[in-house]
């Protein structure tokens, strides 16, 4: 790993670790960047902290939801996606980002997203975050759509994706 991309890991770790966050997990072996997974008994804390205090409550379509921290390279870019089990609404913390969304396939265009901008990706919409010139952060909730099976890493469409997965 890159001393930059361990700087930067760290440093996000060390936020999250001073906002009183712990961690379910770290992914930081993502060749676009990685991911942070906070306790999902945290989400209102979660929410408090990056969605201006949203009410978790009022987001839940199918039980639980997950937070997460993504982290994305310069000019990378995570895959052309879509879920079958969720939505999720983004939240840039840190840095500026390109978000291209789609009801189909077919890519839709380029929009930059800096710090407090929020997006909302409904289920089945097509999505994609884009590092630009700098790391980005990003605040993300998992909205569960299927209680009896709630979506996981695997829950993943990939329409395109530039490390052949």
């Amino acid at each position: 790993m890159s001393a930059e991309k361990t700087e930067i890991f760290d440093k996000v770790a060390k936020m999250l670790e001073t906002q009183g966050f712990t961690m379910a997990a770290k992914d930081d072996a993502r060749p676009w960047g990685g991911f942070f997974v906070i306790d999902e008994n945290q989400a209102q804390d979660f929410a408090n902290q990056y969605f201006d205090g949203i009410d978790v409550e009022s987001l839940k379509i199918g039980g639980k939801l997950s937070p997460k921290i993504l982290v994305v390279a310069p000019n990378a870019r995570l895959s052309w996606q879509y879920h079958h089990r969720r939505a999720e609404i983004w939240q840039v913390v840190e840095g500026t980002v390109g978000i291209k969304t789609s009801n189909t396939d077919e890519e839709g265009e380029l929009k930059e997203y800096h710090p407090t901008d929020q997006i909302k990706l409904q289920q089945g919409e097509r999505h994609r975050l884009i590092g630009l010139d700098g790391w980005g952060v990003v605040a993300e909730i998992w909205q569960h759509t299927d209680a009896s099976n709630p979506s996981d890493e695997d829950d993943i469409v990939r329409v395109q994706d530039d490390f052949g997965r």
